[in-house]
């Protein structure tokens, strides 16, 4: 399992961009409420640590994961935010819907990054258990939330950087910028 030796709550502060100017949206599912409670807190907590002002960052509540689609489209449309998490939890039942869920929202949430201009991060447990659920969402594997506000903050930044009029160079220096390469315009004589 991908998380197994894996503490999902541990970043370096010197690697990640500065936040402190994006506003982050968060849509969370309402369905297995103790976990996406515990995801929200970890992706809260991370965001703040990492000094977004509270004020910045805005929650919507939506009742289950399927949902999320829907609610992070609203909220890319109407929020100004420079990223969307959506946080949920989809556990495996005795019937196919496990997969139907999961299979539409991987999709939804991968049409809106492929659509949008506005990154949305997948934060949406698909365990086969509670126990893997609650393990990863401030359990003994850290917390889902946290690495998911991370990502968030740092494709806010690719997103800003990119928007500039100068390429990328290289990945992110020790103060978490990226460094930005001068390129000279070229124009050639007809």
């Amino acid at each position: 399992m991908a998380t197994e030796n894996k503490n999902l709550s541990e970043y370096d502060k010197n690697t990640i961009p500065n936040a402190k100017d994006f506003r982050f949206g968060i849509v969370v599912s309402e369905w297995n409420e103790t976990i996406t409670e515990g995801l929200y807190t970890g992706a809260f907590e991370a965001l703040i640590d990492c000094e977004v002002p509270a004020q910045q960052i805005i929650r919507w509540n939506v009742p289950g994961s399927f949902e999320l689609i829907y609610g992070a489209k609203k909220m890319l449309q109407t929020q100004n935010v420079d990223a969307v998490i959506v946080i949920g939890c989809v556990i495996q039942g005795q019937t196919k819907h496990f997969d139907f869920v999961c299979e539409g929202v991987t999709q939804g949430i991968k049409d809106l990054n492929v659509q949008t201009d506005i990154p949305v991060i997948f934060c949406v447990l698909t365990d086969n258990t509670m126990q893997q659920s609650i393990d990863r969402s401030g359990g003994i594997h850290g917390n889902k939330g946290t690495e998911a506000a991370i990502a968030a903050i740092k494709m806010a930044y690719i997103r800003q950087q990119a928007s500039m009029s100068h390429p990328f160079n290289q990945p992110l220096l020790s103060s978490g910028a990226l460094q930005i390469e001068e390129t000279p315009i070229k124009i050639e004589n007809e």
